[in-house]
């Protein structure tokens, strides 16, 4: 049985991953590190981070981007994959390492940057990838990588353009940071990139903004296993930088990474922790945001990291139609088994719900598929799309098990007509099901 449903965009049940309240972390369906967080021309606020695979088997299977977009700081949208290794005609062939990434718009293209070596030998082949679109969070393709930069070490891309529409380039690792100008073509750098001069204790993950004509460059720091992210300021962006502290604390994970933005009229910080996985490894991150608060002079008050994350703002106009499938009336197999109106006991590989006839429409594209699930423990589920295996999603507990109000969300791309969503167990806890929905992007 399907039903349409109509809802406003703020409605969260089916577009929010996890609750229809804030939450640090943001996104729970999978794991995700290294925000970099920009506003664009239509309103919304997107969030470019990398993707922890789970399960976890180190920094080398990091290897594709998922995209997450936002109008009211609580709603966030999945936008679905948005590059991923196999994509890359240079990158090593046995993909992985795609670390943090940055993004960047000018004269009608959204330019994406990332990181990725281009041979086995990856620690010194480290190149700075450009991939291209019209659209913020879809159709990218690879454009080359940026010539001429240190192979060794060098990661971390960030790209600010100032106000008088010039663009810089920031990357760093191994504790060095350089940046300077790129060309009117947003992928060669315009002259010779600069050591920024005046970092104290300088690791990795620049990020560069400007408030009051105050230029700000933020970055981790090499505080051991658990980095605080410090910042300088410069009257001009390359500066010289003057040293100003740490404005972020440990998160308690072995890394740190953040962007700071406006929007709206507040300032946010967007970090990750591990508080989600709980590993003590950082190699399944969350990704979170809270406030920033400036002094009168323009430094930068110590953040308070929460678990609830800023309040709601207002939302843009908008409605967007969901097809739901009952998990009543799919195929179910192996150990999971049919009670009542939902689904039981998905826990096992064994055990499985198939979707047969899901419909993508006349042309297909871009769709959120959102799972409405109960679990008292923390379970996990294996999704797959037309017998693409693409990712374990995870299952946050509801505390009940027959209180659906969990939510595991994902972003895929449909083919037209009939599509076969199979939800898999993902070796955890038990998983019940009550239903699917399928909301259209594009």
């Amino acid at each position: 049985m399907k039903k349409i449903i109509a809802c406003q965009l703020a409605l969260c049940t089916l577009l929010i991953s996890g609750s229809c309240f804030s939450q640090n972390p943001f996104i729970t369906s999978i794991y995700t590190a290294d925000p970099s967080a920009h506003v664009w021309a239509d309103g919304r606020l997107y969030v470019y981070p990398s993707h922890d695979i789970d399960p976890a088997r180190g920094c080398d299977l990091m290897d594709r981007y998922h995209v997450y977009s936002t109008d009211d700081m609580v709603t966030w949208r999945d936008e679905g994959e948005i590059l991923n290794a196999s994509q890359v005609a240079w990158g090593r062939k046995e993909g992985g390492f795609m670390w943090a990434p940055d993004c960047a718009y000018k004269n009608g293209t959204y330019y994406y940057y990332f990181p990725h070596p281009s041979d086995t030998k990856w620690n010194n082949s480290w190149k700075i990838g450009v991939a291209t679109s019209k659209k913020p969070a879809s159709d990218f393709t690879s454009a080359g990588y940026i010539k001429g930069l240190d192979s060794s070490s060098m990661i971390d891309p960030c790209v600010f353009i100032d106000t008088d529409g010039q663009a810089y380039f920031y990357y760093g690792g191994g504790s060095k940071c350089s940046g300077g100008k790129l060309k009117d073509n947003m992928i060669e750098i315009d002259g010779t990139l600069q050591k920024m001069e005046g970092l104290v204790d300088f690791h990795e993950a620049t990020w560069v903004f400007k408030r009051n004509g105050i230029y700000y460059l933020t970055y981790a720091d090499n505080h051991g296993r658990e980095n605080q992210l410090r910042y300088a300021t410069s009257n001009g962006p390359l500066g010289p930088w003057k040293y100003q502290g740490v404005f972020l604390g440990s998160t308690d994970c072995d890394t740190n990474h953040g962007s700071v933005v406006e929007y709206k009229g507040k300032w946010y910080i967007f970090y990750h922790n591990q508080q989600l996985s709980n590993t003590g490894q950082g190699n399944l991150r969350s990704i979170c945001v809270d406030y920033v608060q400036f002094n009168e002079d323009g430094t930068i008050k110590l953040v308070e990291q929460t678990k609830t994350g800023p309040s709601a703002i207002a939302a843009l106009p908008g409605v967007k139609k969901s097809i739901r499938y009952e998990a009543e009336k799919a195929d179910v197999s192996g150990g999971a088994t049919l009670t009542g109106n939902y689904v039981t006991n998905l826990k096992e590989a064994s055990s499985a719900i198939t979707f047969p006839r899901v419909n993508g429409g006349k042309k297909g594209g871009r769709a959120t598929i959102t799972i409405a699930h109960a679990n008292v423990a923390y379970g996990r589920i294996r999704l797959v799309v037309n017998g693409v295996d693409l990712s374990f999603l995870n299952a946050m507990s509801t505390a009940d098990a027959t209180t659906f109000t969990g939510k595991a969300m994902f972003t895929v791309k449909l083919k037209a007509g009939d599509n076969t969503i199979r939800l898999e167990g993902g070796g955890k806890e038990l998983i019940n099901v009550d239903y699917i929905t399928i909301t259209p992007l594009d």
